[in-house]
Parts: structure tokens; C-alpha cells; sequence
């Protein structure tokens, strides 16, 4: 099949040299505010501190990453120059305030930030989280289904990749623990409206379909049944993709990324299980970066041994037949047609 030249370019940029997505999560708002405000016992999380901790985790982690996700609100402009220019970039596009209805959550684009933005400053790709419920009310999935497609649009407008991350969440009344029996099918159910085509989406970055903390051991007597719901999940995307640590700890996200490369995965795209033992030291800047030249990157080293023994490339990927695709449009008339060809 034949993809645009944008969405090629930028699928490429994303990998290593052998099509394997190794990507390093330093986008997170929320996860870092709570505890950073906390540390410092404030109400608001001290910018200077958040622009600090994304500094240090891109200035040890990009280089061993193939790409970086970071915002561009408190990561961009701090840690640009910590990216080596080898690497890919990818911006997220969802704001970290999410719309809280008794009915279900609603998400919204960072404010003044679009996917012309994140291609006007050189993003090889578009994050898109939506959070999703299939049993939520209709009118809230309506919200979630719109805000994803316009996403996908605009990536196909600027010929940029559009990468989806689907999270569940607890509805009104529940807690996170209650949907833990339920994970599977939950994940799965969240998933599937989106493998329609008319959401454009060019990688898929999803959570465990099962435990993400205590994993069973990939070789051990329950591996099975286990492996059964990555099977499922990976049958079901029209897209490669890459599995999320889904606030995991680092042993268990390489459990999860077993089952994920057994199943077909090309890669990862996570940052807690990374890097969370060496935020535990802030506010000592110093302790943090000595934890991060050390314990984090052993993390990312072995999460890419893992990756570069069992992984696939992404263009592995059925819809790919197994090879890198070509730019579609005709050499003759590429300034005439581009970008009016839609990705196929």
C-alpha cells in the first residue's frame, strides 16, 4: 500500500534503523503536578519546577529513545535542545483538564495548540489521548468519537501522524480497583471504535487488556490465557502499534511488553516505568539525576534489548504487507496534487 509523504516520513522518523518504535513519555502534566505541588506544599505546581524534572528526564532519556513525547506548554521550549535532532518528536494534543460530567468525561485540545502548530515546529507526529468508555452515555462517546476524528483530519490536512492512546477510566460511582475484573473487556470495547478508518489513525498506543501490576510471568503456567487478550486486542487494529506502561512499574511494564511483542506490537511509547524511581528523589535535582543516569536508564536499555530481540518492525504490520510502503501521488505531479491525496 501506498501512504502519503508526510505520515511516511514522519512513521519512519519515529523508529530506529530497524523499524522498532522505542519512545520516552515526558508529556505527563497531572502525574507530575499532584506530587511536585505536594513536595513543595503548594496549591499549584511551581512551573520552574515542572520545566526542571522534563529538562533532566529528556537530557538522559532521548538519547538511548528513537523518539520523544513531550507537551507543548512545559516541554517543548525546555527541553528541546536536551533532544539529540536524530531523534522523532511527537507533541500532544490534549489538554490535561478534562470536561467531568456525571455521565462520563469529555476531552479538549490544549487551548491554542493545534496539529498545524505541532507540524509548524517540526512534530513528526500528533498524541492524541481520548479517554473512553463504550458504556458511558451516548452523547459523551458522541463528544470523544468527534474530538478524535477532528484530530485525525487535521493530521491528514498537514500530513502529519496521528497516534492514538485510549485509556479507560472509573464512571461516576466507581473506583479504579472496580474495573479492574472488567479490564479486558473494557480495554477492548474502548478500542474498537476506532479502528474505523474514518479516524485516521496511523499508530494505536494502548494499555495492558489485562493486570498492569502483578503481571504473571510471560513463561509461567497462566501465560496463556493472558496472552489470549493481547491476541485479541492486536487482531483487531488496522494500524501497528505500542504498548503504554499505564503508571506500571518498570518490571512489570517488560512483563506486559512480552505478552504486547508476542502479539505483534512494534514497539513502546511510556514514561512512568522509566523514569519514576528518579522522580521519587525530588525536590533533590541532584539525587534525581544521578538516579536517572543510573537506575532509568538501565529501565530504558532493557525495555529495548526486549524490544530489539522480540519486537516487530513496524511496517511488519498486516496493513503494510510486511514492508516499508511508498509515498503515494505521482512524482510528475507532486506539487500540484500535495497534500490532496488522502492517505489509503
Amino acid at each position: 500500500m501506498n501512504i502519503s509523504p508526510g505520515k511516511l516520513w514522519g512513521l519512519r522518523r519515529l523508529a530506529d534503523t530497524a523499524g522498532h518504535w522505542k519512545m520516552v513519555a515526558i508529556d505527563q502534566r497531572t502525574p507530575l503536578f499532584e506530587p511536585i505541588a505536594a513536595k513543595r506544599g503548594t496549591k499549584e505546581p511551581p512551573i520552574e519546577d515542572v520545566v526542571a524534572v522534563k529538562r533532566l528526564l529528556a537530557r538522559h532519556l532521548a538519547p538511548r529513545a528513537s523518539a520523544i513525547l513531550t507537551d507543548p506548554i512545559y516541554g517543548y521550549l525546555s527541553a528541546i535542545d536536551e533532544i539529540p535532532a536524530n531523534k522523532g518528536l511527537v507533541l500532544s494534543y490534549e489538554h490535561s483538564v478534562t470536561e467531568n460530567t456525571p455521565s462520563g468525561r469529555k476531552s479538549v485540545h490544549i487551548p491554542n495548540w493545534s496539529v498545524a502548530k505541532t507540524r509548524r515546529i517540526g512534530g513528526d507526529a500528533v498524541k492524541v489521548l481520548v479517554w473512553y468508555r463504550a458504556d458511558a452515555a451516548p452523547e459523551v462517546r458522541a463528544h470523544q468519537e468527534a474530538f478524535v476524528q477532528a484530530a485525525g483530519e487535521a493530521c491528514r490536512e498537514h500530513d502529519v501522524v496521528m497516534l492514538l492512546e485510549v485509556l479507560i477510566y472509573p464512571l461516576a460511582g466507581e473506583n479504579a480497583a472496580s474495573l479492574e475484573p472488567r479490564r479486558t473487556q473494557l480495554v477492548l470495547d474502548s478500542i474498537r471504535p476506532f479502528c474505523d478508518p474514518k479516524f485516521g489513525v496511523d499508530i494505536f498506543k494502548l494499555e495492558p487488556p489485562g493486570p498492569v501490576h502483578n503481571v504473571p510471568d510471560p513463561h509461567g503456567k497462566d501465560a496463556a490465557a493472558l496472552q489470549a487478550h493481547y491476541d485479541s486486542m492486536a487482531a483487531m487494529l488496522p494500524r501497528p502499534w505500542v504498548m503504554l506502561s499505564a503508571g506500571a512499574e518498570a518490571d512489570d511494564f517488560e512483563r506486559s511488553l512480552n505478552y504486547a511483542y508476542r502479539a505483534g506490537a512494534a514497539g513502546y511509547l511510556a514514561g512512568r516505568a522509566i523514569w519514576s524511581q528518579a522522580f521519587r528523589h525530588f525536590p533533590d535535582f541532584a539525587a534525581m539525576e544521578r538516579s536517572l543516569a543510573s537506575d532509568s536508564v538501565a529501565v530504558l536499555d532493557r525495555l529495548n534489548t526486549l524490544t530489539d530481540r522480540a519486537g516487530s518492525a513496524w511496517h511488519a504490520h498486516a496493513s503494510f504487507a510486511g514492508k516499508v510502503p511508498l509515498p503515494a501521488g505521482q512524482q510528475q505531479v507532486f506539487p500540484k496534487d500535495y497534500p490532496s491525496f488522502a492517505a489509503a
